[in-house]
């Protein structure tokens, strides 16, 4: 197949759930070139009233608790108990200094990535906040329209701004370790208040006392603190990737949330509030690409850049002074 199709090749590939044109359609998405954009633009366009219909679970956690694993685990359960396809969105680390990425979820994930009924499209996260790339929410469409019932997004790991994955999906599940000191150090309050549900994983063999400890203080906690959802109390469950025990569990209190959200009106109010916050994102975006467009622009930012690392003038005089330039440059 040509790596490039037409617009009718591509709507009609992701509508029939064909992967290899929706992993073309996802790398079309992701491309800078203006002809790309303007028939990635054209196609989603052309998608919409086939997407909003899948379940979109965000998944994060500390190094080494285990993401991969337990993403294959739950996805192989709900593909084989439950007749659910499932998507997954992984997000690899890029270097800062080189832009490079592994790319090795597709390889950690390989049994569930060669599963007919799921799809498994690793992508580098870039300079994109929380693991997020900049095409995210675009590629979750694209796996929606193709009929996938389950979208998992896998972020990089606490640390980075995870509120980006918090607007992009229904469910927030937090994976945490057990048997580690203190439970509750080292993790911040803002990303226990994100999460909807924490799973201790790796509870098998000889930590299953310290899972189950840890269980009891994560528990605790949210019983304490305020979260965003009415009607929800996050639930914290242990699981074990290599056992399958628990994941039951973490599938039935999803599903009890998807309907309390959906009964009490909130699940549709959430992801109406995320799409136009989309909206203002890519405003935004599209304000920085206009400005580094501009070879004047540019050289006044240097200019400004110099005058905040002398101290000539205060970060905010700077921005208020190129967004002024900004403004009149759009006159002209």
């Amino acid at each position: 197949m040509k790596a490039r199709l037409n617009l009718q090749e591509y709507v009609t590939g992701i509508l029939r759930g064909d992967r290899v044109v929706l992993a073309k359609a996802i790398t079309l998405v992701e491309s800078t070139l203006p002809e790309d954009r303007s028939l990635a633009d054209r196609m989603l366009e052309s998608l919409l009233p086939n997407t909003g219909k899948s379940l979109r679970i965000g998944i994060t956690g500390v190094p080494g608790v285990g993401k991969s694993t337990f993403i294959e685990a739950f996805g192989q359960y709900a593909i084989e108990q439950h007749n659910k396809k499932v998507a997954v969105l992984t997000v690899d680390p890029s270097s800062t200094v080189t832009k490079g990425s592994i790319l090795g979820d597709k390889t950690r994930m390989e049994t569930l990535a060669k599963h007919p009924m799921a799809f498994v499209r690793p992508s580098a996260t870039g300079e994109a906040l929380g693991g997020i790339t900049h095409r995210t929410r675009e590629a979750q469409h694209l796996c929606e329209a193709a009929g996938f019932d389950i979208i998992i997004i896998e972020t990089v790991g606490v640390g980075q701004s995870e509120t980006a994955v918090k607007k992009t999906v229904d469910f927030f599940l937090l994976l945490m370790l057990a048997g580690a000191g203190d439970e509750l150090q080292g993790i911040k309050k803002g990303i226990m208040e994100m999460a909807d549900a924490v799973a201790i994983t790796k509870a098998d063999g000889d930590n299953i006392k310290h899972a189950k400890e840890a269980q009891s203080e994560y528990q605790h906690a949210f019983h304490v603190m305020r979260t965003g959802e009415p009607d929800w109390t996050p639930q914290v469950v242990t699981c074990s990737s290599l056992t399958q025990e628990g994941i039951d569990r973490i599938w039935n209190t999803i599903s009890d949330f998807e309907q309390k959200m959906k009964a009490n009106g909130f699940f549709e109010t959430k992801r109406q509030r995320q799409h136009v916050a989309w909206m203002h994102e890519c405003f935004e975006s599209l304000l920085k690409l206009q400005l580094e467009k501009s070879a004047k622009l540019a050289e006044h930012t240097l200019e400004l850049e110099q005058q905040v690392l002398s101290k000539a003038i205060t970060p905010q005089r700077a921005a208020d002074t190129l967004f002024n330039a900004f403004v009149t440059s759009l006159k002209n």
